[in-house]
C-alpha cells in the first residue's frame, strides 16, 4: 500500500530499459503499449464520437448552447446575454469555450458539448497523473478505468452543463495539489504544480463562482485540522498563487461590473448566498438527496468502498521516512469527497450535477483499491455485477409503464428497449471479464469490465434520444424556419423554451412569465411583454410574428386572436399571426 522512493526508482529503471525497444513492444503499468493504445482509441470513440448523436435537451443544454451562440454572434464576451437579455447567474468560462468551439467547428450539437467532454477527459487524465505519481503506473491505469466506467462521470461529460466543466477544473485542482506535495518533488516542480493548482482554481471561479475556491479551501482546512500538518500551508505558494488566481478571475468580474453596475449584488448575494441558504430557486431536496446519486453514479465500483476506506486508514501513498507528519494523499482525497458531499447536502439548493466534483477523488481511491484486490475478491465483484445487470434487465419493463406530463408513455416504451440493451451489455461485459480472469489475469479482466460498463451506459445515454428528440423540439424546426424571418419577433408566451431558440438561431421575446429571465427583463423591460393583453395587441398590429406556447395556452388564446398553427408537438405549439401556406409536396 505504500508508495516510496524505491518503487518510483524501480519504475524509472523499467522505463529506461524499455526505451531501447520499439514502442509497440513497450509496456506501461504492465500493459503493452499497443494494447493500451487500442483501449484509448475505444474510450475516445465512446467519449467524443457520440457527442453529436443526441439532440440538446432543456434546460441546461439548450440554455448554455444559446448563450454561447449569442456571444459568438454579437462579439460581446463580457456581458452575458440569454435571449438578448442580461443573464448574470453564472460566469462566462464555459460559454467562452463553447463560443470558441463554434468559431472553430461551426454551430451544432457536438460543438455545444465539446467543452464538457474536454473537461471530463482532462479531469480524468489529471487524476491519472496524480495517481501515477503517488501510487504507480498500474494504479494510474486503474484510476482511469474507474472514472471511465463511473456513470456519473462518463454520462455527465456528455451533457452541456456547467457542473462538468467545474468538476473538470476541480479535478485538476486536486490532482495538481497532490503532485505538488509529493516528497520527491523538487522546489521548482512544487512551485509550478502549485501555480497550476491556483490557475485552475481561477478557471473554476470563472466557471461557477466562489465555489471554485471555497470548496478546495474548505477541504484544505479540514485536512490540516485532522492531520495537524500546519507546515502544509507554507508549501502552497500563497502569495504568488493567489496573485495568479486573481489575474485569471478578476478581469472579467471587473469588466462586467464596470459595464453593468447591477451585476455584483445579483451575482454574489442572490446567486451565492441566497442560493445556498434559501429555496429562492425552488431546488429543494432532502438531506440524503445525493446518496442515491452517488450509489448510481459509482455503481460498478460500490464493492470497492471497504478497500477504499482501508487505503485511507493505512495511509496509502505515504512514503517511508518522509517526516513526522508526511502528506497523506489518500486521506486528502477522502476528505475532498466527504466534505464536498456534506457541503452540498446541507445546501437548500440541490441539483444532481452539484455532486460531480467528488468523483475524481473516488476514482483515485478506487484505483488504489483495485491495485491491491485479490482474484477472489474480484470474482465477488463480478458476481455483484451480474446480479445488478440481471435486476436491471428484469426491471426494464417497468420503464415501459411510466407516464408523466412531460413525457408520454409511448416514449418511455421506446426507451425501455434501450434500458434492456444497456443492462444486457452490463451482464455480457461482466461475464466476459469473468471468463478472462483465469486466462489473462486481473488487469485484463478489470479493463474489459470497465470498457463494457462504459459501453452499456453510453448505449443507455444514446437511447435517451427517443425521449430527447421530442423534448428538444427539433422536428418543429423545419416548418417554423420555413416561415420565420430574421426581422420577425419570436415570442415565448408564458414559456421559456430552452432549445428552440438555439435550433432556430433566433432569440425569444418573453411574454407574461419571465421565468429565469426575471433579472434580465427587470434591467431591460422594453425587451419583453409583461401581460397577455400587451402580447395580443402586438400580435394584431400587422407585423408578421411567430409565437411558441403550450397547448393549453394555445387553446385559450386562439379564441381571442387569429393564430395559424405552423408546427406542434406534445409539449408546445408554434403559431403565426398570418396565414401559412402548406409546404411543397415532396416528389
Amino acid at each position: 500500500m505504500f508508495q516510496g522512493s524505491d518503487r518510483l526508482t524501480g519504475e524509472h529503471d523499467v522505463l529506461a530499459a524499455q526505451a531501447a525497444h520499439p514502442w509497440h513492444r513497450r509496456s506501461f503499468g504492465g500493459v503493452p503499449l499497443i494494447v493500451l493504445t487500442g483501449v484509448c482509441v475505444v474510450v475516445a470513440l465512446l467519449w467524443f464520437g457520440t457527442l453529436g448523436m443526441r439532440h440538446l435537451i432543456g434546460p441546461d443544454e439548450g440554455r448554455y448552447a444559446e448563450i454561447a451562440r449569442e456571444m459568438f454572434l454579437s462579439g460581446d464576451w463580457v456581458t452575458i446575454r440569454y435571449n438578448e437579455l442580461k443573464y448574470f447567474e453564472k460566469p462566462p468560462f464555459h460559454m467562452w469555450v463553447t463560443a470558441l468551439s463554434y468559431a472553430l467547428f461551426g454551430i451544432g450539437d457536438w460543438q455545444a458539448r465539446l467543452c464538457v467532454a474536454l473537461a471530463g477527459a482532462i479531469g480524468l487524465l489529471a487524476s491519472m497523473l496524480a495517481a501515477h505519481r503517488w501510487f504507480g503506473a498500474r494504479t494510474a491505469l486503474l484510476t482511469g478505468l474507474v472514472l471511465v466506467a463511473a456513470p456519473m462521470w462518463s454520462v455527465a461529460a456528455h451533457f452541456n452543463t456547467l457542473d462538468m466543466t467545474l468538476s473538470g477544473a476541480m479535478a485538476c485542482v486536486l490532482a495538481f495539489m497532490l503532485l505538488a506535495q509529493h516528497p520527491l518533488a523538487s522546489p521548482s516542480a512544487r512551485r509550478n504544480w502549485m501555480l497550476a493548482c491556483w490557475l485552475t482554481m481561477g478557471i473554476a471561479i470563472l466557471t461557477k463562482g466562489l465555489v471554485g475556491i471555497a470548496l478546495p479551501g474548505m477541504v484544505l482546512v479540514i485536512y490540516t485540522l485532522v492531520t495537524r500538518d500546519l507546515a502544509l500551508w507554507r508549501r502552497l505558494h500563497l502569495a504568488s498563487g493567489i496573485a495568479l488566481m486573481l489575474l485569471v478571475a478578476v478581469p472579467w468580474f471587473w469588466l462586467v461590473s464596470e459595464r453593468n453596475p447591477e451585476f455584483l449584488r445579483f451575482f454574489f448575494i442572490h446567486e451565492h448566498w441566497q442560493r445556498y441558504t434559501s429555496t429562492v430557486h425552488s431546488r429543494k431536496g432532502p438531506l440524503l438527496y445525493f446518496v442515491p446519486l452517488v450509489i448510481a453514479g459509482f455503481l460498478p465500483w460500490l464493492g470497492l468502498f471497504p478497500r477504499m476506506w482501508r487505503a485511507v486508514r493505512e495511509c496509502a501513498g505515504v512514503a517511508d521516512g518522509s517526516g513526522p507528519r508526511p502528506f497523506q494523499p489518500a486521506l486528502l482525497a477522502a476528505i475532498w469527497a466527504v466534505a464536498i458531499f456534506v457541503f452540498f447536502s446541507l445546501s437548500h439548493s440541490k441539483l444532481p450535477g452539484y455532486i460531480l466534483p467528488i468523483f475524481p477523488a473516488l476514482g483515485m481511491l478506487g484505483g488504489v483499491a483495485l491495485d491491491s484486490i485479490s482474484e477472489r475478491s474480484w470474482r465477488r465483484q463480478l458476481v455483484a455485477g451480474v446480479v445488478i445487470g440481471a435486476i436491471g434487465l428484469l426491471a426494464s419493463p417497468i420503464v415501459a409503464t411510466l407516464n408523466s406530463n412531460n413525457t408520454p408513455n409511448a416514449l418511455y416504451r421506446a426507451y425501455a428497449v434501450w434500458a434492456a440493451v444497456a443492462f444486457g451489455l452490463v451482464i455480457a461485459s461482466t461475464l466476459a471479464a469473468r471468463w478472462l480472469l483465469p486466462r489473462r489475469g486481473l488487469l485484463a479482466s478489470i479493463t474489459v469490465y470497465a470498457l463494457g460498463m462504459c459501453t452499456a451506459f453510453t448505449a443507455a445515454l444514446l437511447g435517451h434520444e427517443v425521449i430527447g428528440r421530442s423534448a428538444s423540439g427539433v422536428d418543429m424546426i423545419a416548418p417554423v424556419a420555413r416561415v420565420l424571418r430574421p426581422d420577425m419577433k419570436l415570442y415565448g408566451v408564458r414559456v421559456l423554451d430552452h432549445t428552440l431558440p438555439f435550433y432556430l438561431r433566433h432569440p425569444l421575446v418573453m411574454v407574461e412569465h419571465a421565468d429565469e429571465l426575471e433579472f434580465g427583463v427587470t434591467q431591460e423591460p422594453q425587451k419583453w411583454l409583461p401581460t397577455t393583453a400587451a402580447f395580443l395587441a402586438a400580435w394584431q398590429d400587422g407585423q408578421p410574428a411567430i409565437a411558441i406556447m403550450s397547448p393549453q395556452t394555445f387553446a385559450e388564446l386562439s379564441q381571442r386572436a387569429p393564430m395559424y398553427v405552423v408546427a406542434r408537438d406534445w409539449r408546445r405549439v408554434a403559431v403565426a399571426n398570418f396565414a401559412v401556406s402548406a409546404p411543397p409536396q415532396q416528389r
